[in-house]
C-alpha cells in the first residue's frame, strides 16, 4: 500500500518513464495498474479483506519487479559502496527484500485470516445465514 502511495506522490508519470526505460510494454497503463494493485490490494490485506484474492496480482507485481529489475542486481538488497560527505552510498537493491515479500504473502495465503480481518466477519456472516436457513425448515416442522 505504501508503495503505491509513494508512486502517487513522486507522480505515476515519473515511474512509468522507468518503467519504459526498462522496456516494459504499454508503461503508462502498467504503471497505472501496479499503482492501483498496491493500493487496493495493500488495503484490503491490511484491513484482512479478500486476502486469498489480493494475493494474486501482488505475486505477479513482485515477479514482474524481480524479472525487469532486481535480478540484474544480484541478490543482496544492501550494497554498501562507500562514505563520502554527503554520507553513506549504497547500490541498487538485487532480489532479496522482493524473496522476503512473497514470504510474506505466502505466509498470508497459507495461515488464513486473523479472527479479527474482515474475511472471517464475512465468513461468520455466511455461516449464521447457512444455519438459519437450513434451520427454518425445522422449525416450520416442529
Amino acid at each position: 500500500m505504501i508503495h503505491g502511495f509513494l508512486k502517487l506522490e513522486r507522480g505515476v508519470g515519473v515511474f512509468a518513464a522507468a518503467l519504459a526505460g526498462l522496456g516494459i510494454p504499454a508503461p503508462d497503463f502498467m504503471a497505472w495498474c501496479t499503482v492501483v494493485i498496491e493500493l487496493v490490494a495493500g488495503t484490503a490485506v491490511f484491513f484482512g479483506a479478500f486476502v486469498s484474492l489480493m494475493c494474486v496480482p501482488m505475486v505477479v507485481v513482485l515477479l514482474v519487479a524481480i524479472a525487469k529489475v532486481h535480478w540484474q542486481f544480484g541478490f543482496s538488497s544492501i550494497k554498501f559502496l562507500a562514505v563520502t560527505a554527503d554520507g553513506l552510498q549504497f547500490g541498487k537493491p538485487g532480489v532479496e527484500c522482493d524473496l522476503l515479500y512473497l514470504a510474506a504473502i505466502a505466509a498470508l495465503y497459507l495461515a488464513g485470516s486473523d479472527p479479527l480481518s474482515i474475511d472471517c466477519w464475512l465468513e461468520r456472516m455466511r455461516s449464521s445465514r447457512r444455519q438459519g436457513v437450513q434451520s427454518r425448515p425445522a422449525r416450520l416442522l416442529g
